[in-house]
């Protein structure tokens, strides 16, 4: 600490770049502070620093380490409490730029692993961020002594010692991730692919506010599709089970239908105490399936979905710059199954209609002969028998849908009911006549192998860069990648992950021989062994971990990607 401040007094009033000297580190009363990169000026990304504490001053209780889902909630919960401390004793910007700014990347509703807090049962570690001030461009050395001498202390003794955290609350955190974590792994056991617990708060306050809305309508389970289940800390817990096959989703406008896929589209992910979600629970493989205007598609099997396009263009490696509505749709629902997803979420409103139906008044307009798509509708049940992949879609207008459906659940002023009955004496009584047009066995799933050298970050003298512009958008070397119809991304530093983590896919894994897959499968065993940390050279505070989907389903969006 000594060391620390003598080295501020020494360079305060000096040029910015002198701040280059302080790099290394520091021992202070309890813990230990890294300097692991500075800032070229006050208004480049803030300078990344870490604190450190060994866990006989952190004395965070081994139990609190028992198993995966525990200690990332504890990781959670420790950001979230330095996120407050910061708020809390840190004055703020002060200066020029980003100047006397310390800053912990903000958690939203999920409890998901992240690099910014690192426990272990033999230490506890922070990495966060600090604008190094500056007044103009010269060093504001008694600012940086007030944040790194006053600040920093109290904010790591307040968030970074067990003692002194709300340990009731911490508890809670970590065994709603435990018991989160015991349903997610039962689910199929139980032939379901989601849960709903009794009494979820499913609406938000907003499009751009995701806590819970304020008196909502609480979630009631029809007593004929509850299940129960017995979790390891909070014993019974009862909601409506959504078994394996095609579930319709129906009901009027504005009585929640999407409110309700919308919540099963973030059921892949554990949400915090008090988020309404808590017992939403999904197949983790799950993945939202929309139309894509205009996306890239590099050689991926549509045959199933769309046979041969006029022109003679074939559709078993189906290549196009810029897809329509039907071979986006397409072409993502493949990608998909490459990549092991069991459960496909749809709504009408995101869909291709096209792609989705083609009733029996269109069948005789215009003869099958003349048109090359395969309605969604006559594969759904084929997807769910031969390659045990279910479906969930919300539909309100496309009635035909109820002749293929094992489930109907209505909403009803956001109540679910049971309409499974109803609607098969509907099928009975008002039947459409529509031809299936369904033609032989899903093709067996063969995966693509990406040419390496079309995976390229590199830009001008730089070899690698790699940068995010918001939650959907990567700037890779000379391109970029569009995620807008990745609807499950929650946090922008996913996205940070994403992007550097294709660049370790083009290092490490992708040689020509692997599938994307294949690929991802490896890549995600390593992130298990040794953690978001491997993505970078050095310690970062900002990633977040993405799902193996978002992953592969960014790869398959970047415009100059080759396949074999």
């Amino acid at each position: 600490m000594e060391r620390l401040k003598k080295k501020l007094r020494t360079i305060s009033g000096r040029g910015y770049k002198a701040y280059r000297e302080l790099k290394g580190e520091y021992r202070f009363e309890g813990f230990t502070l890294s300097i692991d990169h500075v800032q070229g000026d006050p208004f480049a990304s803030p300078s990344r620093i870490r604190v450190r504490l060994p866990q006989s001053i952190g004395g965070f209780d081994e139990e609190l380490f028992g198993n995966r889902s525990r200690t990332t909630a504890v990781e959670d919960f420790v950001k979230r409490e330095m996120h407050h401390a910061i708020s809390r004793y840190c004055r703020g910007q002060r200066g020029t730029g980003t100047s006397g700014s310390i800053h912990i990347h903000k958690p939203g509703q999920e409890m998901i692993e992240s690099s910014a807090v690192v426990a272990t049962p033999r230490f506890v570690e922070a990495r966060i961020f600090a604008g190094l001030p500056a007044h103009g461009r010269t060093i504001a050395g008694r600012v940086a002594e007030e944040m790194f001498l006053g600040e920093l202390p109290k904010i790591v003794s307040s968030s970074l010692i067990y003692r002194k955290l709300d340990r009731e609350r911490l508890r809670r955190w970590v065994t709603l991730a435990e018991d989160v974590g015991y349903i997610s792994r039962s689910l199929s056991e139980n032939g379901l692919v989601a849960f709903i617990g009794e009494g979820s708060i499913l609406p938000r306050r907003s499009g751009v506010d995701e806590r819970p809305m304020e008196q909502a309508i609480p979630f009631r389970s029809p007593p004929d599709l509850r299940v129960t289940f017995v979790t390891p800390n909070h014993g019974s817990i009862s909601g409506i089970g959504i078994p394996e096959g095609v579930t319709l989703i129906v009901g009027g406008g504005y009585h929640g239908k999407s409110t309700l896929l919308r919540a099963l589209e973030r059921g892949v992910y554990t949400h915090i105490p008090g988020d309404g979600r808590e017992w939403v629970i999904t197949d983790p493989t799950a993945v939202k399936i929309r139309a894509e205007d205009g996306r890239r598609v590099e050689k991926v099997n549509i045959s199933s979905f769309i046979s041969e396009l006029p022109m003679g263009k074939r559709t078993v490696t189906f290549s196009t710059d810029d897809a329509s509505g039907s071979t986006s749709q397409a072409a993502n629902i493949v990608e998909a199954l490459e990549l092991g997803s069991k459960l496909l979420l749809m709504d009408e409103d995101t869909s291709a209609t096209n792609f989705m139906i083609r009733d029996r008044r269109m069948q005789q307009l215009v003869k099958k002969e003349k048109e090359p798509i395969i309605p969604f509708i006559d594969q759904v049940g084929r997807l769910s028998r031969e390659l045990g992949v279910s479906t969930i879609l919300v539909m309100g207008g496309a009635g035909d849908y109820l002749d293929v459906a094992d489930l109907v659940i209505m909403m009803d002023h956001y109540v679910p009911k049971n309409a499974t009955s109803a609607a098969k004496r509907v099928v009975k009584e008002y039947p459409t006549g529509r031809l299936s047009e369904t033609t032989g066995r899903f093709p067996p799933l063969k995966g693509r192998v990406p040419v390496p050298e079309s995976i390229d970050a590199s830009r001008g003298r730089k070899p690698k860069k790699v940068d995010v512009k918001g939650i959907h958008t990567i700037l890779f070397g000379r391109t970029s990648i569009d995620l807008s119809g990745l609807e499950q991304l929650v946090d922008i530093d996913q996205t940070r992950a994403v992007g550097d983590a294709i660049c370790y896919l083009k290092e490490h894994e992708l040689d020509g021989r692997k599938t994307i897959a294949d690929a991802i499968e490896r890549l995600y065993a390593e992130l298990q062994a040794k953690g978001l940390d491997i993505l970078s050279t050095v310690p970062r505070g900002d990633y977040v971990m993405p799902r193996p989907a978002e992953l592969g389903f960014a790869i398959n969006r970047l415009r100059t990607l080759n396949i074999l």
